[in-house]
């Protein structure tokens, strides 16, 4: 058991949390608003712009098993402020960029920078809330935000669009991820387990693997069709792959999704 903290350092731990997990939600939800405009205006095609919010949401998704892992390890503030910076500094990348392929790399280090947020977020708030009343409170008000984040998302980037121009649903995260990362040093606590997993490095390579050819199969069907030979490639890998990644959760010591779980 740790010390408790005091009220006013657990609520801007909360609100800390809540701001970070809004803004990784939120850049799902308001990016598809400015699509038709960033296509027009960086004349990119359909498949540049569905990597837009793909490459983002993939990186996010492959990873953040993995990163609580290392944020057990580690240290669960480092780690998240670590994400904040990364997701505010391709923020600005992804404002800037002149391209469709330097915006779609840059989303994908957005979601790389989202996932050390978003999973070592509720550890934070579980080690700042140690009674457990108090502590189902703060994850109902961790629950609402990524909800009404969810619901407010598409008006937020339609207003943002129409009013500044596609490139302020990035530029806005500059000062919220500049707010937030000075919250991280005034209130979030540093926090660890003595008992963290290992990595497991096998499972994280072969999912993520897996999971871009599932993607990018998904993705280029209708352009390559879906009984091409580049498709029923790309699908019989994701199949392949997939089908090791139980195999070695099955059998690796400390699985990143424990099979036992279902």
């Amino acid at each position: 058991m740790t010390s408790t903290l005091t009220p006013g350092r657990q609520r801007g731990t909360l609100a800390v949390a809540c701001l970070a997990t809004a803004m990784l939600m939120l850049d799902i939800a308001v990016v598809n608003t400015a699509l038709p405009y960033l296509a027009r205006d960086l004349h990119a095609g359909l498949t540049g712009v569905q990597w837009v919010v793909d490459a983002y949401t993939l990186a996010l998704a492959a990873v953040v098993l993995s990163v609580g892992s290392v944020a057990d390890r580690l240290g669960r503030r480092l780690v998240f402020a670590a994400g904040m910076g990364l997701f505010t500094l391709a923020s600005l990348a992804c404002a800037l960029a002149s391209s469709i392929g330097l915006l779609d790399a840059a989303r994908a280090v957005q979601g790389l920078g989202a996932s050390l947020m978003f999973a070592s977020s509720l550890a934070i708030i579980a080690d700042a809330y140690s009674i457990p009343r108090q502590r189902d409170g703060a994850m109902a008000a961790y629950g609402a935000t990524i909800g009404a984040s969810f619901a407010i998302g598409p008006a937020v980037g339609g207003a943002l669009t129409t009013w500044l121009g596609w490139r302020a649903v990035f530029f806005i995260n500059i000062p919220l991820g500049m707010i937030a990362l000075l919250g991280i040093f005034v209130w979030v606590r540093e926090s660890r387990d003595p008992r963290a997993r290992k990595l497991d490095w096998p499972g994280q390579v072969v999912l993520s693997a897996g999971l871009f050819l599932l993607v990018l199969a998904l993705l280029r069907g209708n352009v390559d069709g879906w009984s091409s030979a580049r498709t029923i490639a790309e699908l019989a890998g994701t199949a392949v792959l997939l089908a090791s990644f139980v195999a070695i959760q099955a059998r690796v010591r400390a699985p990143m999704l424990p099979l036992g779980l279902f």
